[in-house]
């Protein structure tokens, strides 16, 4: 088997999405009749009131067909010639001044997987060319909000602007093997910054420093972005789920003393690519009694789950198992009371774990898809990002939690009918743990998985980084 290196050090596989997007498009959009894919990358934008360029980031579903990270650029895949054409801007002499030379056609043609490299000045000539070719019967296939006025498809016989984006999305799921080492690659860039971050905790003062020690190891092992904003939640910040101040001071203002444990949710993302990863670890070389109970239950929760998976496995049978394991966990600690089915037919426990298993996971953090239902009544499955059957090839996050919000658990606690099985003497212990939730990347394969995560994650591993 190749390795990452090796896989990395040719093209993106460009024309290869090219021709699955095509075979997919064509085969639900039932039309005979020769078509064109025509996709724009992001526009230069200037930051308002100033004249800077905002941060770039660029369009998913372009990307997914070019490999090509440039701005102002655009695409043109002739389906039935089965040509792919990437369109760069031209030299600027103004820009040049302050910015360099930019990428030269040949030198995009040697770099991306592409059959032509011509300037964005061409587009409307090739276009009315490929028109003509077909003698007027060709199609013309785009993403509504991702066109310039300018773009016009002269001697076409129409254009559809509505089934391009969902068949992209639909074939985005099932990665390549290049895929997977640039998802490969965004985890062990992201598992060096997690250990740098717990190193970090044991001199900082405040989450920001520990952020700043994830951010800067993954730029300095060539990962500049970020798949998104790093969380770092100590204490009880680690119960809000997207928790995104990251300022809190690690000492207690009113006990004087250092908080206990720190959640860190960050990935690095790597040539477009995301990684997405959660620990906790304490503050201090050692969990507490009540952090590292729950350490443990979400530990079991996330290892059950992972070995359930191989391609076709049920993902909402998956999610249930999750919610089994921790209603078990949390018997036993006397913190929910009564019987397991009667607890998981309550619904109780997403008093605990209200979100859900993980999402797909690819160019985008929570990536294409997932067709997820969030107008189900049921709250156990309500804020599932995935639906459905996981077929082989996908990348899933796997990331249960246990968190002790007072906002989502007091209703509860309230309840005449629900109230009777939370202990609240035994959860008044249980506050200060805030939440913990362990995330892996999971690339699915035909009869089993891969995990493509490397961060330490056991209880020793993460307790001996932190001492």
């Amino acid at each position: 088997m190749a390795t990452v290196d090796a896989i990395l050090a040719d093209q993106y596989p460009a024309k290869s999405h090219a021709r699955r997007v095509a075979a997919l498009l064509q085969a639900h959009h039932g039309d005979s009749a020769p078509g064109v894919i025509y996709l724009e990358a992001q526009k230069t934008r200037l930051i308002e009131d100033n004249d800077e360029a905002m941060p770039f980031r660029q369009r998913r579903f372009f990307y997914y067909l070019s490999g090509c990270s440039l701005p102002d650029s655009s695409l043109i895949y002739d389906i039935n010639a089965d040509k792919l054409t990437l369109f760069i801007p031209p030299t600027d002499p103004e820009d040049v001044i302050w910015s360099g030379l930019p990428l030269s056609a040949d030198e995009a043609l040697k770099l991306y997987d592409v059959d032509s490299v011509l300037a964005t000045t061409e587009v409307n000539a090739t276009l009315q060319s490929i028109g003509s070719r077909y003698g007027g019967s060709a199609v013309a296939f785009m993403i509504a909000g991702q066109v310039s006025i300018e773009t016009k498809f002269q001697g076409f016989m129409d254009t559809n602007l509505s089934a391009l984006k969902g068949v992209i999305e639909k074939t985005r799921v099932v990665k390549d093997a290049y895929e997977i080492a640039l998802l490969k690659t965004a985890n062990d860039i992201s598992a060096k910054a997690h250990i740098a971050a717990i190193k970090a905790s044991k001199t900082a003062t405040n989450e920001r420093e520990i952020e700043g020690a994830f951010i800067a190891t993954c730029i300095a092992y060539g990962a500049r972005e970020q798949s998104y904003h790093p969380i770092v939640a100590c204490g009880a910040n680690g119960a809000t789920l997207h928790y995104g101040k990251n300022n809190s001071d690690l000492i207690d203002p009113v006990t004087k003393e250092r908080k206990t444990n720190v959640l860190i949710d960050a990935g690095a993302e790597y040539r477009a690519y995301c990684s997405d990863i959660t620990r906790v670890f304490p503050l201090g070389g050692k969990f507490t009694t009540e952090t590292r109970q729950i350490y443990e239950i979400v530990l079991q929760m996330q290892m059950e789950c992972i070995t359930m998976l191989k391609g076709g496995i049920q993902w909402e049978n998956v999610h249930a198992h999750a919610h089994r394991v921790a209603i078990k966990g949390l018997l036993a600690l006397g913190i929910l009371l009564g019987s397991e089915n009667e607890l998981f037919e309550k619904r109780i426990s997403v008093a605990f774990f209200p979100h859900g298993l993980g999402h797909y996971l690819g160019m985008d953090t929570h990536d294409t898809g997932g067709d997820p239902n969030y107008g189900d009544k049921d709250s156990m499955f309500k804020y599932l990002r995935v639906r459905g059957r996981l077929p082989a090839g996908s990348v899933v996050t796997v990331e249960p939690g246990i968190y002790f919000c007072r906002f989502i658990i007091d209703p509860y606690t309230q309840s005449p009918d629900l109230g009777k099985h939370i202990d609240t003497n035994v959860l008044e212990r249980y506050w200060s743990v805030g939440g913990v939730r362990i995330e892996d990347n999971i690339h699915i394969t035909r009869d089993g998985y891969e995990n493509l995560t490397t961060a330490p994650k056991t209880i020793e591993e993460v307790e001996s980084l932190a001492l």
